[in-house]
């Protein structure tokens, strides 16, 4: 592999090693938090990374520049993805558009700003969807835009921000508690 390797980037070895080291290992902080969030489980994202970092230097001299980020999400997204549908199929839940529907109202993310236990947060967002759990991650704790949520995960700009409200909503109903009823 490393002669086909090096032909293409037309780059000696050790530098395009090197590239890669710059351009890709910068970004393992992030691409363990996604596969930590989508997996749930510290030691499976480990190996979710671990793969898709074999991924990501397996196809480098396809990686044309830009978001390297967004390039290495992508794949460790995919990689989770692999990795779910082979280990927890019963993980891979649809949505129903009826009761995921957005109700005007209040702003989710004002409601969720309100006091709120980081224990709860947490367990909340693991309990969400994977489709609405990977956009709120790649949004709020890894801090991308929705035009790099929408290239990392491959939908349309309008599916990220209809994720993102649904999640955001989700984490609002279960994180809201009840208001007890006068008698």
């Amino acid at each position: 592999m490393g002669g086909a390797f090096r032909q293409k980037a037309n780059l000696p070895e050790q530098s395009q090693l090197a590239h890669f080291e710059q351009t890709v290992l910068s970004n393992l902080d992030a691409a363990y938090n996604l596969a930590r969030w989508l997996t749930r489980d510290d030691h499976d994202a480990e190996d979710v990374v671990q793969e898709a970092c074999l991924r990501a230097f397996r196809f480098f001299d396809s990686f044309r520049g830009g978001d390297s980020r967004a390039w290495l999400l992508t794949i460790v997204r995919h990689t989770c993805y692999t990795w779910l549908r082979k280990n927890r199929a019963h993980e891979f839940v649809t949505f129903d558009e009826e009761l995921d529907n957005i109700e005007s109202g209040a702003n989710p993310e004002e409601l969720l700003l309100q006091s709120i236990d980081l224990q709860s947060l947490r367990k909340a967002v693991e309990e969400l969807p994977i489709e609405f759990r990977e956009v709120i991650i790649l949004r709020e704790l890894e801090g991308m835009s929705y035009k790099e949520i929408a290239s990392v995960t491959g939908v349309p700009l309008g599916t990220v921000m209809s994720r993102l409200a649904r999640a955001r909503k989700r984490l609002q109903q279960c994180l809201t508690p009840p208001v007890a009823q006068e008698a």
